[in-house]
């Protein structure tokens, strides 16, 4: 979903999450947005996706998107490491509520 559609999509809709994800040990993280029906899309820019170095930058992004409520994922490569399916798609067990 590319930024410009989010910011339109979070004025025409209140049913719907946004998570931050982090993968473990690069600093970088991801924002994902899961929509009522289940369906996941990644915030992305001129159909690549976006990176953001640090939680204040994505912060902004949201804020300007009119998105103050988030959580953050953590992604731990050991789960598959060891063959055990990604805890960071299940957000029930993964997640941290962000208020900004």
């Amino acid at each position: 979903m590319e930024f410009n559609d989010l910011k339109a999509f979070v004025a025409h809709h209140d049913n719907f999450e946004i998570r931050v994800i982090g993968h473990t040990g690069s600093h970088v993280y991801q924002v994902e947005l899961e929509d009522v029906e289940g369906t996941r899309h990644m915030l992305t820019r001129a159909g690549k996706p976006v990176l953001f170095r640090t939680l204040e930058d994505v912060y902004l992004e949201l804020n300007r998107a009119g998105i103050h409520r988030a959580y953050l994922v953590q992604h731990v490569p050991h789960d598959e490491v060891i063959g055990r399916e990604a805890h960071y798609r299940d957000p029930l067990t993964a997640r941290m509520p962000l208020v900004f």
